[in-house]
């Protein structure tokens, strides 16, 4: 199943609450429940004006839904073509 990075611009994003946040994980936890296993979100990052997200998704369309649906910005969505870390490095 695909991977996706989403870029979302939401001014002030570092600067939410934990209630904040809570209450936004919790909408997307909700839409997700309705879309069905199919989607995933698997984790984000807060930076000081944007929310970059991952998920695995069988399509681009429904990763915009679950943004559509959640009334999240969905800014730039990017499929994963590969994976690196610093085991990458390593000869086999």
């Amino acid at each position: 199943m695909p991977k996706f990075v989403i870029e979302r611009e939401i001014p002030g994003a570092g600067k939410l609450s934990r209630e904040q946040l809570q209450g936004i994980s919790q909408a997307s936890c909700g839409v997700l429940s309705k879309l069905g296993p199919q989607i995933q979100w698997v984790e984000s990052f807060v930076t000081d004006d944007k929310v970059y997200c991952i998920y695995i998704a069988p399509n681009e369309a429904m990763v915009r839904e679950h943004a559509r649906q959640g009334g999240f910005p969905a800014n730039r969505v990017s499929e994963v073509r590969a994976k690196i870390d610093p085991t990458t490095a390593e000869k086999v």
